[in-house]
């Protein structure tokens, strides 16, 4: 797929569209750190976003009020990134590619695998690119478990644990935690588009899904206790735990296969450096974390007793989401997050909501 007027040696304009957490927290640092890509223009009419914005990338960066200005000027353009409210990605994503331009939305991609579908044809008819950022498959955990699983060193995998659990007793409101089903908030639709995408990335598509969601803090209005279950179709399972109300923290990953399991705790550095200003581009040894945080691979022994050995731990690599879409952009490489790979997580998502309101297992 095309959609880029940037020749090679010239770097590919892009405009982001939304300044909050998304936006000025990963996408703007990670598209200015990467070679052959230029930020051009931000959307947002925040006057104190732009003023944080222009601190940080200078004079060379414009700012648009509204999305509508970009599509105006869409030929001055090489691509739209998408890091707003999670109810505008499809409105957003269908204009920008009705303007000819490629596309990265921020995940979830859609609210349902069907408008997901319909944008990946859309994106397909136009001839552009469509890619989602889905970053947690360059965290440093992901990346070390699947050098463990292409060496083999688990054996045959049984079961693949992951949590993305945080401790936050009070709700912050805004969007990701509005009941409104339009907002297409909540943790299942939140983190659970990074540990469902792992799963499915890792083991392959689901042939049935459980889950149990839970509202448990005081004034909140949706889900924040999740549990999803997947039974892949080749009979590993999957099960994923999200949730803002974990007092004591569990492993990130726990892996038991027939050989040997894979534990590993903590988190990956890299969105607490970006939130802390470090810059991928300015920073040595990036997504590095020290041996005391190392995972643990052995079996019959609890690691935290000293079971196993240390597991030195890959350096996570968010940089290689925008290098990959950058080269597919340009070169014809490989498109690092496809709209159809997103779709197969919604369809897991949309399960795992039905299967909660009925108390039942959905098969797919």
């Amino acid at each position: 797929m095309t959609g880029t007027t940037g020749t090679t040696g010239t770097p590919l304009r892009v405009a982001l569209i939304g300044y909050g957490l998304a936006g000025s927290v990963f996408h703007a640092p990670l598209i200015a750190a990467t070679e052959g890509l230029a930020l051009d223009t931000i959307v947002t009419s925040n006057p104190e976003r732009q003023e944080q914005a222009r601190a940080e990338f200078g004079d060379g960066v414009s700012f648009a009020a509204t999305p509508e200005e970009l599509w105006a000027r869409a030929d001055e353009l090489d691509l739209i990134v998408i890091a707003s409210p999670n109810k505008t990605h499809v409105p957003l994503a269908t204009a920008a590619l009705k303007a000819g331009l490629p596309v990265v939305v921020d995940k979830p991609l859609a609210g349902t695998a069907a408008e997901a579908r319909e944008l990946a044809a859309l994106a397909e008819e136009r001839g552009l690119l469509l890619s989602v950022f889905q970053n947690r498959r360059w965290d440093n955990d992901f990346l070390t478990l699947r050098k463990l699983l292409d060496e083999g060193e688990l054996g045959d995998v049984w079961r693949f644990e992951s949590r993305f659990e945080r401790w936050r007793p009070q709700p912050k409101g805004g969007w990701r935690e509005s009941g409104d089903p339009a907002e297409i908030g909540g943790l299942l639709y939140d983190l659970g588009s990074h540990v469902v995408d792992q799963a499915l990335v890792l083991f392959g598509p689901a042939a049935s899904v459980y889950a149990e969601t839970d509202v448990r803090r005081p004034g909140a209005q949706t889900d924040d206790d999740t549990f999803i279950a997947i039974t892949h179709t080749n009979g590993v399972r999957s099960h994923l735990y999200v949730s803002a109300t974990t007092a004591q923290l569990g492993p990130r990953l726990r892996v038991l296969g027939s050989q040997a399991g894979y534990v590993k705790y903590g988190l990956d550095p890299q969105e607490a450096d970006l939130r802390e200003g470090k810059r991928p581009d300015t920073t040595t040894e990036w997504g590095a974390e020290p041996e005391s945080l190392w995972g643990r691979v052995g079996s019959g022994e609890s690691p935290l007793t000293g079971g196993g050995r240390p597991e030195p731990t890959l350096p996570g690599a968010y940089p290689a989401y925008y290098a990959g879409y950058a080269a597919a952009l340009r070169d014809g490489a490989p498109n690092p997050v496809t709209a159809q790979e997103a779709a197969a997580a919604l369809d897991v998502l949309e399960a795992a909501r039905r299967s909660a309101a009925e108390g039942t297992a959905v098969s797919l």
